[in-house]
């Protein structure tokens, strides 16, 4: 069941972080998915460096560097994934 978790919780955050991002992103939705689970991965990193990943209630703090994660992640993979297709951006 965690994988069948990571997978929606990616595609959320990878949805979200396309909205976010200005213009569009032209990447796959599976490199959507996979974008937004390396983000939630690095946003838990970094709640539990700081310490806030396990916190008393809702953790508010650890889901919005989740979303910051999977912003930076799709900001750069999208860059990327463009320049292996050969697509530059407008």
């Amino acid at each position: 069941m965690s994988w069948l978790w990571a997978i929606i919780v990616g595609l959320v955050l990878g949805l979200l972080a396309k909205a976010i991002l200005p213009g569009k992103q032209n990447i796959p939705i599976w490199l959507t998915i996979i974008f937004g689970i390396i983000g939630s991965i690095i946003g838990n990193a970094v709640a539990a460096w700081i310490g806030v990943d396990d916190t008393k209630g809702i953790d508010w703090i650890r889901h919005v560097l989740q979303l910051a994660g999977a912003v930076l992640v799709v900001g750069v993979g999208d860059s990327l994934w463009a320049s292996i297709k050969g697509k530059r951006h407008a």
